[in-house]
């Protein structure tokens, strides 16, 4: 017997707010796109960045339209789906995407609101940090975001944990 498998986790920011529809049957859908970042940087010695196109259903996605806003960092789990049709030019089109199953904010909704206000404020009022552009260069850590940059090598952040090796289980 094989088991296959095909399991996603992604950890990104919506780059926009998430497009909330339903279907002719009364289901809810919602796309959106999450920017994730790599874990490497390119021979600049730039962050680049992936954007994932993903699609959640149901319940899920009303949950995320009424709580995800642009610039939220989430955490999504699902599958990688393909599929194919064709296009008023009569061209078949491919489409890759993640079906999400489910998501969890992972910031506190004022960071994020702190976070769009201030690249409102930096960029002119009606810009993103997530434009057209495909390559999201990482320049600074700010307190509200944590680095989990590899290269990073203590976790703690300098600070030191105070624990005896009899607290530890092994």
């Amino acid at each position: 017997m094989v088991i296959l498998i095909n399991n996603v986790v992604l950890v990104g920011r919506l780059t926009k707010d998430p497009d909330l529809r339903y279907t002719s049957n009364g289901v809810a859908v919602a796309t959106f796109t999450l920017a994730v970042n790599r874990t490497f940087t390119n021979q600049n010695g730039e962050r680049e960045a992936d954007f994932i196109n993903c699609v959640i259903w149901r319940k899920a996605a009303e949950n995320l339209a009424n709580l995800g806003r642009k610039g939220a960092l989430i955490g999504a789990t699902g599958r990688i789906q393909t599929r194919n049709y064709e296009n008023q030019q009569g061209q078949r089109v491919f489409v890759t995407e993640v079906v999400a199953e489910n998501f969890q904010l992972l910031e506190p909704r004022s960071v994020s609101e702190q976070r769009r206000s201030a690249d409102n404020d930096s960029v002119g009022g009606n810009q993103s940090n997530f434009g057209n552009s495909y390559n999201q260069t990482q320049t600074s850590q700010t307190p509200e975001t944590p680095n989990f940059d590899r290269d990073n090598n203590d976790p703690f952040g300098g600070s030191s944990i105070d624990i005896s090796d009899d607290d530890l289980p092994f």
